[in-house]
């Protein structure tokens, strides 16, 4: 049986202190579902600018034919 060294912040070059070695378990948590879209929409600019003009245009449109209609 041999002796594998002993691993010190000295004699280890390879991580530095702010990173967990890679046999670690990962503790971060999964994107949240908020983040995950918001990258999303960056990505897609002009997909959700077109979908956000025609929502704003549909609520306009129902707030103005309702206020015709009830007036």
């Amino acid at each position: 049986m041999t002796e594998q060294p002993i691993a010190t912040e000295t004699t280890s070059i390879e991580s530095s202190p702010t990173e967990p070695p890679a046999d670690a378990p990962k503790t971060e948590r999964p994107p949240s579902y908020v983040k995950l879209a918001m990258r999303n929409m960056v990505r897609k600019r002009g997909k959700s600018l077109y979908h956000f003009a025609l929502t704003s245009i549909g609520l306009v449109t129902v707030f103005v034919a309702l206020a015709y209609l009830t007036r």
